[in-house]
């Protein structure tokens, strides 16, 4: 365990609620600053295209009625329809959609998918709903913004708070007032309906990759490195269990409560993730723990944050110990964060391409919708994988080229490919 450091002073202390919205203008600013995208183009990105703000009344299982907020933000359309999750979560408000569906944004341009970037979700704790009202809840926020998405328009795909059975109710309530089964105006479905073997698994499996290639870039094996994890749910677990598959040595893992920490590896397959085992891993395993906050500091070759945004600022990057951080979750790293680890030399590989494997099978899920056929588990994985290499290998250029951060490599790869779109199309009328 690493020795601690006396903490900054609260002069010195950066605030850990920098929104999505002003993290993701801040690192659009920077990223513009070495392309030669026309100035108007980005004035138009930093502002969204829309965002609606619905009611919607909900009968509670015993008899009363609440109404609650939701949202559809949608950024740019430019290469695409909208593309992004809806997430059910108490801290939903119309800032942070804007902020993650221009994420999703740059995220689709870096891997040159043709989609642009959306985002939404309800003001709501969903472990308040009974199951029932939450299907209910669904079902007719799809009827709200029911003239905002579409499989041309806008997709939504599952996030915090819902998964392949919200994404199941929404398409189907959509589906029943268009007339007829329409599987592809949602991603993330169970594939029984139109989802895509792997979807699940994809954030976490692109993680994987995207770490095993920075392993390699800067000349170490997998065999030699240390790993740790913060969230254990679908993207930490699974990008722990393939990284361990492939040799590495997986030595601290977490959940909302805590973590656990051997030097010497766990058995990340015994381990169970949030899904198997909602805040299980302490319970796993209470002899050798770690607090989410110490897990990240510890003297590792690659730290994954892989749970929430805003996990290392400008209070903490001075005692991150790892080389080469990969960015699992959306936003871990603040901007004087991602600063303050760039001047010591430590390589933070961004969300928009880290993370991206689920827009990438959402992409493939839309087009077996659309096509009406399916793929199997091993096309998805091995489209991925080429789809990975392939966007890394466009990142890699500009560091190489260039010498700039991971973050403003993969930025000015989505901005190249924007702009050149909003070039050919010109501003209507």
């Amino acid at each position: 365990m690493t020795q601690k450091q006396t903490p900054r002073s609260e002069s010195d202390s950066e605030s850990t609620t920098e929104s999505p919205l002003e993290t993701a203008r801040r690192q659009l600013r920077t990223a513009a600053s070495r392309t030669d995208v026309d100035a108007g183009v980005i004035e138009r990105l930093k502002h969204p295209t829309r965002v609606v703000e619905v009611s919607i009344p909900l009968e509670r299982d015993d008899g009363t009625v609440d109404v609650f907020t939701g949202y559809r933000a949608q950024h740019d359309d430019v290469r695409g329809p909208y593309k992004g999750g809806l997430r059910y979560h108490p801290d939903v408000n119309a800032d942070e959609c804007v902020g993650l569906a221009m994420w999703m944004t740059w995220k689709c341009a870096v891997m040159d998918i043709p989609f642009g970037g959306g985002k939404g979700g309800i003001v709501v704790d969903p472990k308040e709903l009974s199951d029932d009202e939450k299907e209910r809840l669904t079902r007719r926020f799809a009827e709200e913004i029911r003239d905002e998405v579409g499989p041309s328009r806008d997709i939504p795909a599952p996030d915090m708070g819902t998964d392949a059975q919200t994404m199941a109710w929404f398409m189907d309530a959509y589906s029943m007032q268009e007339g007829e089964t329409i599987p592809g105006v949602v991603t993330g479905k169970p594939p029984v309906i139109g989802g895509s073997y792997g979807r699940e698994e994809a954030p976490g499996r692109s993680v994987a990759i995207v770490a095993r290639e920075a392993i390699e870039y800067y000349d170490e094996s997998l065999d030699d490195v240390s790993i740790a994890v913060q969230g254990y749910g679908s993207v930490g677990a699974n990008a722990a269990r393939l990284l361990d598959e492939w040799g590495a040595d997986i030595v601290a893992v977490s959940d909302v409560n805590g973590g656990l920490y051997d030097p010497d590896g766990l058995q990340t397959q015994d381990v169970p993730s949030h899904k198997e085992e909602p805040e299980g891993v302490m319970r796993y395993d209470s002899s050798n723990t770690v607090s989410n906050e110490e897990l990240l500091e510890l003297d590792v070759d690659v730290l994954i944050p892989a749970a929430i945004g805003n996990v290392i600022t400008a209070d903490n990057a001075d005692r991150i110990q790892a080389d080469i951080v990969v960015e699992g979750a959306n936003g871990p790293t603040t901007s004087s964060a991602d600063s303050i680890l760039h001047e010591r030399g430590k390589h933070v590989i961004p969300d928009i391409l880290a993370n991206a494997g689920g827009v990438t099978v959402s992409y493939f899920e839309w087009l077996q919708d659309i096509n009406r056929r399916t793929w199997s588990k091993e096309r998805v994985n091995d489209e991925l994988e080429s789809a990975m290499l392939d966007a890394w290998s466009d990142v890699k250029a500009e560091v190489d080229a260039r010498g700039m951060s991971w973050r403003d490599a993969a930025y000015v790869v989505a901005l190249n490919r924007i702009g050149e779109a909003k070039e050919a199309r010109g501003l209507w009328p």
